[in-house]
């Protein structure tokens, strides 16, 4: 009954984080249309650098979604984790292509700064506040799902640095209404630019040490090792395997080899007894220990298979 009312739980979480996804990618849609008009019209290359920012938004977001849909599908014999890593992969996708506009605003950005242009500034207020309030509202809708999902969190960074980048090309176009600095339309241009690597990268960093199966940052396996060779019965625990599969799920998997040829009965008591032990410690949720007696294998505590 608890495990069951859990599920329901996360569907229904599941449909408004969906829900929030798709006002977001509509928002962002006007927007993008919005600003490439204006920023034809009024010459801003900064205007031009924030919708390019802004059309990556959508592309992301339609990731995000997809992912987040993909997550409800169940697991088969072809799939037996189901697509429980989808948001992941998401979130290393955004990354990545929050890195690649960077870079392409950066060497648009150079360019410019060396021929400044005289541009259209009063459109530039106006779009950069209708950006602004698009996109504060679409953060505020995905801000409490960015604290623990990390491809929400992907969707997430991308829409609040487009949100401050939309700041800056507004207070760029006030500079240029009354004070003629055209020049800043490229430094702000710039400067979104390295904000937005910064951001990108440790997101692409996070959801590679998931991809590749690193060990979380948090789980300390030397502590782990001690505390369950404390253990009366157990001789050495070795070959540990500690990874996350996604937002939810850590995993542990060992081989330990007991003192004695214990009974199966033995082993699920002191199974149940490192469950809870890994669990209420360190969050690991899912324990897979392979039980050895007198067997003639490696006993190293990480052993490359």
């Amino acid at each position: 009954m608890e495990h069951h009312h859990a599920h329901n739980h996360a569907h229904v979480h599941s449909d408004l984080k969906g829900r929030n996804l798709l006002i977001s990618i509509f928002l962002n849609i006007i927007i993008t249309a919005a600003q490439v008009v204006g920023g034809l019209i009024s010459g801003s290359l900064a205007l031009l650098s924030d919708a390019l920012h802004n059309f990556s938004d959508v592309i992301s977001l339609i990731i995000s979604y997809v992912a987040n849909n993909l997550t409800k599908k169940k697991a088969s014999f072809q799939k037996t984790f189901g697509y429980k890593r989808a948001e992941i992969l998401a979130a290393f996708i955004n990354a990545a292509t929050l890195i690649v506009v960077a870079i392409l605003l950066i060497i648009e950005a150079v360019k410019r700064f060396q021929d400044p242009q005289k541009i259209e500034s009063g459109l530039v207020i106006w779009l950069s506040l209708v950006a602004i309030l698009g996109n504060g509202f679409s953060v505020l809708l995905l801000k409490k799902d960015a604290h623990t999902n990390m491809n929400m969190k992907s969707a997430y960074l991308h829409l609040l640095t487009d949100m401050m980048a939309s700041v800056a090309v507004l207070i760029g176009g006030l500079l240029m209404k009354y004070y003629q600095l055209f020049w800043v339309d490229s430094v702000l241009t710039f400067a979104i630019a390295i904000y937005l690597v910064w951001m990108g990268f440790n997101l692409l960093k996070d959801s590679t040490k998931v991809l590749m199966l690193f060990t979380p940052d948090t789980i300390p396996i030397k502590q782990i090792v001690e505390e369950i060779n404390a253990f009366e019965t157990v001789k050495s625990i070795h070959h540990v395997h500690v990874w996350q599969l996604n937002e939810d799920e850590v995993h542990l998997e060992a081989h330990i080899d007991f003192n004695q040829d214990i009974t199966l009965s033995q082993f699920d008591t002191i199974l149940h007894q490192i469950e809870d032990l890994v669990f209420d410690k360190y969050d690991i949720n899912h324990v897979n220990i392979q039980p050895e007696f007198g067997k003639n294998d490696a006993k190293d505590i990480i052993v490359q298979d």
